[in-house]
């Protein structure tokens, strides 16, 4: 993946957004579960009063919580109340809530130390519990109490001055000062909610207001957390789809410069599978893997530590459930990553066989050969459907494990987690809350199981498209090119050229000396295999030889800019080829510009009006892909006339007119002659009939330079061509 990096660099911007919108949706989904937890703390069992430390409280109850409270304590709770007088306007303002409120009672200063006075109330609450239960000679109720029996309380209250009491008392603030504030918060909230309804409050609404305020934060951090989820999903389809894009483009741009070598390292249906598959492949790990590669680490670490913030004792449930989880994404990676490694290769596969079925449909039908070929499609298919049920079910046995995972770790902690509520040491919510924390590592490292997955795969099509990238165009333009003259000379001349395919043992070509020159027609000829067709590819640089050098108008062909150079040149190959679209625009490919009078009289000259005029709609007729809705000597008069609409100083004719008849050979070739004055001609044929008019035959043998003149001169002096010339004609025609 980091070998296609310089891709994401103008989509920085939106990677960056997306990074700090999911950082930003992860750590409001880590926020959620303490607004539960506070929900059934705080609102559920401390009926939303969320301080020990009353806003009111009576007098006597006030002298009464001094009571168990220690010098400190009540330093604190003195320079944190105030004394409520007659007629006051703080008075008057809490009778709005605490109608019960009087002069003479205790209000919370609005500069005071909360947490000091929390903390005072907090222990003198717990120290009158502990006292109560020491005289009273019963247990410690439980901090989780939503009543205290108050005339119990009276009763102990009494007792106090008695020794026993005395005793009792000092022992139960001792121990208060040294308990953790976990064990003292919520029994001082409950005498807060007493103290309150003594004083007439609605404890009742408190309780309810608080839900609702905590509730509506809720949905506020929800629909903000949806709209944080939605736009990174958003910048990265907007980065993955560009990437694709540009990827794909790429691609295409590359292989369009392809010159035969570099074709040869790919097949058809790889470059195929390589710009689509796998640039899907890449463009999936990127609006989605990346989503989950961000994501994860940050849930899972962030659960982790809000986690073990709740409720430390409980650390080693959630390090089983990283232990269980390592192990299977261990065993998952070790069996079906090498399965993944394998999947682009099998689509290769298929896509190779399916594209050999239908461009060879008619040879497979002459051959009566369709069991064998579905015989190959269905081995090739058994192949990638065999891998992906593989990993189709190592995947489907993942999810059930999870989930077995997920419940065993929530009901460990429901079963801990009670005994310590028990205990008085955890609260529900906090419990509650543990457990949203423990489902989110767990979630966590579900995702980074499916990133051993992804990655890989998408790490597989990523080095498959940088093959095509970083592939060298063997033919390349010079870096201090030069120029054809204007006009450009049609002159192409051969100087002792020697050709080798790269990885051959042998010459194809050897030491080729020729001048084709403007006005003439030079044909090549020579038995199948002699290097007829690799010889005029050397001219537009289709290769590059391997010895000597091969100019057109006195410059060589290697130090011509390749667009120049092939604008010179009208190029018809061996195979007619015509792309989708009308007769008219498969024509203009060789001139976007050409006028239709232009392209009336190359199709003429081609021989190809005769047919187009028989057509409904003329020059307009489409042309179905590949040309196959027209015969095969229509399809290459076409291909004629395309290149001759480009009016170039040169013209290779690749065993043209071998798909024509001999009476449209000699009428093409007539026309031909007049169309084609001023440039070269090189024509390559099997048919003598087809070249022995030509100014200049170049006979090849076994890649070599068998015989060079005209048709007469080569019967005399050329063996080779005599043979191939007896073969073809009668003894009159070569008398």
């Amino acid at each position: 993946m980091l070998k296609l990096k310089r891709y994401l660099k103008p989509y920085l911007a939106l990677l960056l957004a997306a990074v700090a919108l999911l950082f930003g949706q992860a750590m409001l989904e880590l926020t959620l579960p303490n607004y539960m937890s506070d929900i059934v703390n705080i609102g559920l069992q401390q009926g939303g009063i969320t301080d020990a430390a009353p806003e009111a409280i009576g007098a006597e109850e006030m002298a009464m919580m001094e009571t168990f409270m220690s010098e400190s304590d009540k330093a604190a709770v003195q320079s944190a109340y105030t004394r409520l007088e007659e007629g006051s306007e703080s008075l008057t303002s809490l009778r709005g809530t605490y109608p019960g409120l009087e002069a003479g009672d205790w209000a919370l200063a609005e500069d005071a130390d909360r947490d000091a006075a929390n903390a005072a109330f907090s222990r003198a609450a717990y120290a009158l519990v502990d006292v109560m239960g020491a005289l009273g000679g019963g247990e410690l109720p439980e901090e989780s109490s939503s009543s205290v029996d108050m005339e119990a309380v009276a009763s102990m209250m009494a007792a106090l001055g008695e020794p026993a009491g005395q005793q009792a008392l000092a022992a139960a603030v001792q121990e208060a000062a040294v308990t953790p504030e976990s064990m003292l918060s919520q029994t001082g909230v409950v005498f807060t909610r007493i103290f309150y309804q003594q004083l007439g409050a609605d404890t009742d609404s408190i309780q309810t207001g608080y839900i609702w305020k905590v509730g509506l934060e809720m949905v506020g951090l929800t629909l903000l957390l949806t709209a944080c989820a939605i736009a990174a999903g958003f910048c990265l389809a907007r980065l993955g789809a560009g990437v694709g894009r540009d990827l794909r483009r790429d691609i295409f741009r590359k292989v369009t410069y392809f010159n035969n070598a570099e074709m040869d390292q790919f097949s058809t249906a790889s470059l195929i599978t390589r710009s689509t598959n796998d640039i899907t492949q890449v463009q999936n790990f990127l609006s989605m893997g990346l989503r989950m590669l961000c994501f994860a680490p940050i849930m899972g670490i962030g659960g982790l530590i809000m986690g073990l913030s709740k409720c430390l004792s409980l650390a080693w449930v959630l390090a089983l459930a990283l232990v269980v989880m390592l192990g299977l994404i261990l065993v998952l990676f070790a069996v079906a990553l090498p399965r993944f490694k394998k999947m682009q290769h099998f689509i290769d596969q298929l896509n190779l066989v399916s594209r050999e079925e239908l461009s060879g449909l008619m040879v497979v039908r002459a051959f009566d050969n369709q069991k064998f070929m579905q015989d190959r499609f269905d081995k090739a298919n058994g192949d990638l459907n065999s891998n992906t049920l593989f990993v189709n079910r190592a995947m489907a046995v993942m999810m059930p494990v999870m989930t077995l995972v997920m419940n065993g770790i929530s009901l460990l902690i429901v079963w801990f987690g009670g005994h310590q509520i028990a205990e008085s040491s955890l609260q529900v919510g906090d419990m509650m809350a543990f457990i949203q924390y423990a489902m989110q590592v767990i979630m966590s490292f579900l995702f980074i199981s499916m990133m051993f997955i992804m990655v890989p795969r998408a790490s597989v099509s990523a080095e498959r498209i940088n093959d095509i990238l970083a592939t060298e165009n063997g033919v390349a333009d010079p870096a201090s090119p030069k120029h054809l003259s204007a006009p450009a000379d049609g002159t192409v001349a051969f100087h002792d050229v020697s050709f080798r395919y790269e990885g051959a043992d042998d010459n194809v070509l050897e030491h080729i000396t020729f001048t084709a020159k403007p006005g003439q027609t030079t044909a090549f000829i020579g038995s199948t295999g002699s290097g007829k067709s690799t010889l005029v590819n050397l001219i537009p640089r289709f290769y590059d030889v391997s010895e000597g050098s091969v100019t057109v108008g006195g410059v060589d062909v290697r130090e011509l800019p390749q667009k120049e150079l092939r604008d010179a040149i009208g190029y018809v190959p061996q195979k007619g080829l015509l792309f989708s679209g009308t007769i008219a625009s498969n024509l203009r490919y060789g001139d976007e510009n050409a006028g239709e009078d232009l392209l009336r009289q190359s199709a003429e000259v081609a021989q190809a009006t005769e047919f187009i005029d028989e057509l409904p709609e003329g020059f307009e007729t489409e042309i179905s892909q590949g040309g196959t809705n027209v015969s095969g000597g229509q399809r290459q008069r076409l291909s004629i006339a395309r290149a001759l609409v480009k009016k170039a100083p040169i013209y290779i004719f690749d065993d043209t007119f071998s798909a024509l008849d001999f009476k449209t050979d000699a009428k093409l070739r007539k026309a031909l002659k007049g169309y084609t004055e001023n440039a070269t001609v090189l024509i390559v044929a099997q048919r003598v009939s087809t070249i022995m008019h030509a100014e200049q035959i170049v006979v090849l043998d076994e890649g070599r330079v068998a015989g060079i003149g005209t048709h007469e001169e080569l019967l005399q002096t050329c063996p080779t061509y005599r043979e191939i010339a007896e073969s073809q004609l009668s003894k009159e025609e070569l008398a």
